[in-house]
């Protein structure tokens, strides 16, 4: 059996060297006797799958003990509702920019717990940009600031940290945490699904400033707590086990090829290396404006819509596969995270390249 390359977006390509770890331990982990999907979270076993998974982490990202990381369940979208529910305590706002889709998405879930400040949105240019902070409208009374590092859908990327001032700085960082070196002292809160960077769907991670412990509305339900997630090591009940040690694994990958550092420039060459294409042609393009592209995501357009049937019957062909953009924009996305070789990014420009010369 021969590997595809998979560009999707999420759930995304995972190292093949995780998955064959996982396949030889699936049925006696370590002598067990057992697949960790069968054992106890509250087993020997499992705790210390668990406690070298978020030493790893907190390893790679650089997390200080002034941070607790958790391993939630429910995926970044229930963090658009936990987010609120945990800093807005006695607040009645929190600031937020708007640069895409799941920007919109957290948005219009936090307006369910108070008042959205929507400080600055690049919107009216069909989010092919980031509105200069300059001309944000920040309140500095409120709860947070809240924004995303990535937009996968767009493919519309931060090259900056926001200056939050003293009002903690949020991010939903699902599409591109650990792509690159990151300050995380920048941020009150972090948080990620698992099924890009770090793993398979169903987990998400949450790096939290300590003292923004303990300050949720008391109408928060109880799993949703961060507190109280952290008090209990993320098992208040049964997490996602067998997420969390694919994700162990994960951070386990990507310290053998040198920490976030060396993955990040492996990143950067790949997406030069698809950027540069799209734009020395004329029958592809990029809608995003140079300086915001994400290193993540790649969206192109084929200069004749009505070749993009063609176009991915022949990715499918060649194995190149999930290659279609998202219904709400169209055209292509090559999604290309810290698990996909740079292989992969040669293979997709070589057919590119045919795809052009046959079609042009």
């Amino acid at each position: 059996m021969s590997r595809t390359y998979n560009f999707c977006a999420g759930p995304a390509t995972l190292p093949e060297s995780v998955l064959k770890q996982a396949r030889d331990e699936m049925l006696d982990w370590r002598g067990s006797g057992m697949s960790v999907m069968e054992m106890s979270h509250r087993s020997d076993e499992f705790l210390a799958i668990a406690e070298t998974a978020e030493q790893d982490l907190r390893d790679l990202a650089g997390v200080s003990d002034d941070y607790a990381v958790l391993f939630m369940q429910g995926g970044a979208s229930s963090q658009f509702a936990t987010v609120p529910l945990n800093l807005l305590g006695d607040k009645t706002s929190a600031d937020y920019i708007n640069t895409g889709i799941w920007s919109t998405k957290a948005i219009a879930e936090a307006r369910r717990y108070g008042h959205v400040n929507v400080v600055a949105s690049s919107e009216a240019s069909g989010f092919r940009d980031i509105p200069d902070q300059a001309q944000w409208q920040t309140d500095p009374n409120a709860a947070y600031l809240h924004y995303t590092p990535n937009e996968t859908i767009g493919g519309l990327e931060y090259d900056f940290i926001p200056d939050s001032g003293k009002v903690p700085l949020v991010a939903d960082m699902s599409s591109n945490i650990l792509s690159r070196p990151v300050d995380v002292s920048s941020f009150g809160v972090i948080y990620a699904g698992a099924q890009k960077n770090i793993g398979p769907s169903g987990l998400v991670v949450v790096i939290v400033r300590r003292d923004l412990l303990g300050k949720a509305r008391k109408e928060i339900p109880t799993m949703m707590d961060y507190k109280v997630t952290a008090d209990n090591g993320s098992m208040y009940n049964t997490p996602s086990t067998y997420s969390w040690y694919l994700a162990g694994l994960t951070f386990q990958w990507l310290k053998a090829q040198g920490g976030v550092a060396a993955i990040g420039e492996l990143n950067a060459r790949k997406a030069r290396k698809l950027y540069g294409f799209i734009d020395a042609s004329e029958f592809y393009s990029n809608p995003i404006v140079p300086r915001f592209r994400s290193w993540m995501n790649v969206p192109f357009v084929l200069a004749d819509d009505s070749l993009n049937s063609a176009f991915l019957q022949g990715a499918e062909e060649r194995r190149l596969l999930n290659l279609k953009g998202h219904r709400s924009v169209g055209g292509m996305r090559a999604s290309i995270y810290n698990a996909m070789p740079e292989a992969g990014v040669d293979a997709l420009i070589d057919y590119m390249k045919a795809f052009e010369k046959e079609r042009a």
